[in-house]
């Protein structure tokens, strides 16, 4: 299924009264609002291949109708994400889940929806129908040198596919660890997940770059290898200039001041990105900014600041992407409430007053700091974001014609009501 521009167009021209009348009303408030416009038209958040179906637990799963069957129709549905928002012109895909079984028919079915092929994603955290070896006790890190040399010969064929289809960053998350005291020699897990990452990264090209996620707890809960920045950070720096962490929202023990680690990293160059998504106890996978709005504005503050004493370049140069389960949502919907988060959060944070809230913090005025960034985040810039997506071509408000235009019912229609979309 596909969106035509005329469509979108025909949408956008029964809205365009009451947006323009709270689009002039803001923008007259903003002196920088083109400058923000243009960013947000830049930005772009890549989708991965596995949120398009329906997520779950290790209780169950309730899959909708109309999943996608292939990974030609994942990257379909990425397509009508991006013909609506224009900001999620990217697909992240995950091996061995979503191979291509021809890599130039998939480049160019992809470059036809407009859509580029973001990092790829390595999986040592399951076991396949094929594989030899378990990684029920780890992988990179397993004591069994036959087992690490599996794991690692995965990884190197995840960064071919990747070269094949034009992306440009490996990212790795290991569920390796330990659940009981005494499982395991820290040191010796340590060691033996560096010496595999080491091997991994000589394969890289020039070019790319490899993302070290990490994780606090789960499917371990003793003990993980990868277990924080500072742990991951470290693999980052042995490895040498192409290894950067990445951040995933969901990956921390509760209350941990995710915006300081940003600005850590982003100091140190170790940034890679994020995986995007929201949690009230633990990784639980939510919709971005449903649970802490306020904590996503914060980090993106910081990304703002940080980038921007870097030289960097916001649209380009750091990953981004979303990182969610969908359990009891359509996800197609889901993604669009996640995408639009994020880019309120970021045209918040552009709207930062970094010369008063430098003078306040540089005076230790605590109260004016608070209060510029309070009033900042309570900025309603939702017009600002709607324009920025109807210049590039998108929809004024993306769920309203999702929901109008019945395109989940169409899918359903084209596809079926019961097949399963990702690999888990």
């Amino acid at each position: 299924m596909r969106i035509s521009q005329q469509t979108i167009q025909l949408h956008n021209e029964k809205l365009f009264s009451a947006h323009q009348r709270k689009f002039d009303f803001i923008a007259t408030e903003i002196p920088q609002v083109e400058s923000i416009i243009q960013k947000l038209i830049e930005f772009n958040v890549a989708i991965p291949s596995w949120a398009l179906g329906t997520g779950g637990t290790r209780f169950g799963r309730f899959p909708g109708g109309g999943e996608p069957r292939s990974l030609e129709e994942k990257i379909d549905d990425v397509g009508l994400l991006h013909a609506l928002n224009q900001s999620s012109g990217a697909i992240s895909l995950h091996i061995p889940w979503d191979i291509p079984q021809n890599y130039q028919s998939i480049q160019q079915h992809a470059a036809s929806l407009g859509i580029r092929f973001d990092a790829v994603n390595s999986n040592t955290f399951q076991d396949q129908p094929d594989q030899q070896f378990s990684y029920k006790f780890g992988s990179l890190q397993h004591m069994d040198a036959r087992i690490r040399k599996q794991a690692i010969a995965h990884n190197k064929e995840v960064i071919k596919h990747g070269i094949e289809l034009g992306s440009k960053a490996l990212t790795v998350w290991l569920s390796d660890g330990s659940s009981f005291p005494g499982q395991l020699n820290f040191r010796k897990a340590f060691q033996n997940t560096l010496e595999s990452l080491q091997e991994i990264y000589s394969s890289l090209p020039a070019d790319w770059k490899i993302f070290i996620e990490y994780k606090a707890f789960e499917p371990n809960f003793y003990a993980m290898t990868v277990g924080d920045w500072g742990q991951s950070l470290l693999y980052a720096n042995k490895l040498g200039p192409k290894a950067y962490t990445l951040v995933d929202l969901g990956h921390h023990l509760p209350n941990a001041n995710i915006e300081q680690i940003v600005a850590l990293l982003l100091m140190e160059g170790k940034l890679a990105g994020f995986h995007f998504n929201d949690s009230k106890y633990g990784d639980d996978d939510l919709t971005v900014g449903s649970i802490k709005p306020y904590q996503l504005f914060l980090i993106f503050n910081e990304l703002v600041e940080g980038m921007d004493a870097r030289g960097l370049n916001h649209a380009a140069d750091l990953g981004w992407m979303i990182d969610a389960s969908h359990n009891v949502k359509d996800p197609l919907e889901d993604l669009l409430q996640s995408v639009e988060a994020i880019m309120l959060a970021y045209a918040q944070a552009l709207l930062v007053d970094r010369k008063k809230l430098n003078d306040a913090q540089s005076s230790n005025d605590v109260v004016e700091a608070q209060e510029l960034l309070q009033s900042t985040f309570r900025s309603d810039l939702r017009s600002i974001v709607a324009e920025a997506r109807m210049r590039a071509g998108g929809a004024l408000d993306p769920i309203l014609f999702y929901r109008e235009h019945g395109v989940r019912q169409s899918l359903v229609k084209e596809r079926g009501t019961v097949f399963k979309a990702t690999g888990l």
